[in-house]
């Protein structure tokens, strides 16, 4: 079956549009139909977060009771930089007229003539990526509809919510007197505002409040990972499962990446009179008294300058004492973190598209990896006294195992670096959290992403063959969403294996969400087309005897390759392991980049 979601618009005309009444204030909300399904666009979870409230917590927003809110249309964007995105085809559906303050909402799509009000679908909430400096809830290639009509022919229905948050700047300002008034980490605030507002409202759309994922990519990864250390653990999770997409944590946390782009932009819209303290109150002031436009120009002029700076990764959470009470590595080493079941995952080239394509030679490669982890010095073997960090972990990759793909122009050395870069951000910080989640005896699963569509639209568009399976690269099979890359000319040829693997994997993130189970506990039959024998991450003998297709030994760290030439389930090393698989070497590296003097050194 080829399952493609083509349509972008409502589709109403002589059906009775779809609405969701809160039965205890009397509030309908109005939505429409579409491929199949039911959505309702721009729901508000929070007030405007402009003016006063600039940089606050979200504030409540009560509704008068008795109102009829138009969703129909879509909420305003965060404020954030428009066009094209420093990612492989980043389609933001985001222009000038559409970016507010006023942007903590949410759209809801759910199975069509769901009967709402006997229904009691598991919820998957969608925190999108974007170095938190662009995206929204708006964005084509992660539109829901596919996804949930695939959990419908599975057996697994599930309602999917996709939130705005404050980016950049505005989510992620970092100031002593912010600190004072706990409003540091704003943007991550207004993620665990729009999960509670899931949790203690989805009834009303059909959805159950307590059984609710949420998941991310890239800087959502992130966020998800966030989620999980929320509060050093002393509150209570609004969520029961969580799902990081390439990011979970991000060296530079604990640095001065977010400090001294906030101290750029203070200077630069001439809020520190007198040379005053960055951390002084009168200095927040003067930039909640800006408007909106001047505050973002100033943001985007003092970034310009500082995107090679850690990929562009610069506003950054913080370790704000409150929200993110200690470093992550030292929650996670405390075990100071909620109890949720996590997915945790990588695509197999996640960040080649991040890499210096310029790079030739070693040299080339510690400049990159000096300028990514710039408190690991590259040249610490020539120093008598300092550790050898960065060439002590070069060794473990020597540039003999990565020979260029045919016909690319790319060179070993520069695929031997993006590797580093994939292990130390997209696997091996995962991999960290992942331990840890299973050591409380939590159920833990982990994926390689190892099939794209992007490979020839890269090439088409940067002049570049051989980038692989880049960053982003499941959306379309996750999402279901194939036909959203036959666009703008690029070329698109999907095979019958990218159509099969478009509906077994949408089917597998709704299973884990429905089940906690992305094989949806089907050992030897699959009607449903999930990922067969996904099983988790870590496990003990005699945990999985209802498993025919069970591994034969426990000890190892399970990865599931989805799609491409090797896929299924494979432990990292042994002998049960294949070449692809344990030629990386991923238990020693990530022995090495979890260490916890590396991880110090790398501000996690």
């Amino acid at each position: 079956m080829k399952l493609l979601v083509l349509v972008a618009f409502a589709v109403l005309g002589a059906f009775a549009a779809p609405t969701a009444h809160h039965d205890g204030a009397g509030i309908a909300y109005q939505g429409f139909a579409r491929n199949g399904v039911e959505v309702f666009l721009g729901i508000p979870y929070a007030q405007d977060t402009g003016g006063e409230n600039r940089f606050k917590p979200p504030q409540p927003l009560q509704l008068t009771a008795g109102s009829i809110v138009d969703s129909t249309k879509p909420g305003h964007a965060c404020p954030q930089q428009l066009g094209q995105w420093n990612a492989p085809l980043t389609l933001l559906n985001v222009t000038k007229e559409s970016i507010s303050e006023n942007c903590l909402n949410l759209n809801i799509v759910r199975p069509a003539n769901s009967g709402y009000k006997k229904s009691n679908y598991p919820v998957m909430v969608w925190i999108h990526g974007g170095s938190f400096w662009v995206g929204s809830n708006m964005e084509p290639t992660h539109e829901p509809d596919a996804l949930v009509l695939n959990s419908v022919d599975a057996g697994t229905p599930i309602i999917h919510v996709a939130m705005n948050y404050r980016l950049g700047f505005f989510g992620f300002a970092k100031s002593g007197a912010l600190r004072q008034e706990h409003s540091e980490n704003a943007g991550l605030r207004d993620q665990r505002a729009a999960i509670e507002w899931v949790r203690d409202n989805i009834k009303y759309f059909g959805g159950n409040g307590n059984e609710i994922t949420i998941h991310g990519q890239s800087s959502g990864g992130l966020a998800v990972g966030m989620q999980l250390l929320a509060y050093g653990g002393k509150k209570e999770l609004p969520y029961q499962r969580g799902i990081c997409q390439s990011q979970a944590l991000e060296p530079g946390i604990t640095g001065n990446f977010t400090r001294d782009a906030m101290i750029k932009v203070i200077e630069y819209t001439k809020c520190n009179p007198g040379n005053s303290s960055t951390d002084a109150p009168e200095v927040i002031a003067c930039l909640r008294s800006k408007d909106t436009q001047t505050l973002f120009d100033a943001s985007a002029a003092t970034y310009a300058g500082d995107i090679a700076h850690n990929i562009g990764d610069i506003w950054l959470p913080s370790v704000d004492g409150d929200f993110l009470p200690e470093a992550p590595s030292k929650l996670i080493a405390e075990g100071r973190f909620g109890n949720a079941s996590y997915m945790f995952g990588w695509t197999q080239g996640d960040v080649n598209f991040f890499t210096d394509i310029n790079i030739r030679n070693e040299n080339d490669t510690l400049r990159f990896l000096e300028s990514y982890l710039p408190k690991v010095d590259p040249y610490a073997l020539t120093v008598p006294g300092k550790d050898q960090n960065v060439r002590e972990y070069l060794s473990l990759y020597p540039v003999t195992d990565f020979l260029p793909p045919t016909g690319t122009n790319l060179t070993s050395e520069f695929y031997r670096t993006a590797r580093v870069f994939r292990d130390i951000l997209m696997v091996c910080e995962p991999m960290l959290l992942a331990r840890a989640i299973n050591q409380k005896g939590i159920r833990v699963y982990m994926y390689d992403f190892n099939q794209t569509l992007l490979d020839p639209i890269i090439e088409s568009v940067y002049g570049i063959k051989g980038m692989g399976v880049v960053h982003t690269s499941e959306f379309a099979y996750i999402y279901g969403n194939l036909s959203h890359y036959n666009v703008s000319g690029y070329p698109f040829n999907p095979t019958e294996a990218d159509y099969e693997l478009a509906q077994s994997a949408s089917r597998s993130w709704a299973s884990f969400a429905f089940l906690g189970d992305p094989s949806q506990g089907a050992p030897t039959w699959h009607p449903s087309k999930v990922l067969p024998g996904w099983l988790p991450a870590f496990w003990k003998f005699g945990e999985l005897k209802p498993y025919e297709h069970a591994p034969r030994r426990p000890g190892h760290t399970y990865v599931y390759t989805i799609g491409g030439p090797y896929g299924g389930l494979w432990p990292l090393d042994g002998p049960e392991s294949i070449e692809p698989v344990s030629s990386q070497t991923l238990e020693e590296k990530c022995a090495f980049f979890t260490d916890p003097e590396f991880l110090l050194r790398a501000g996690v």
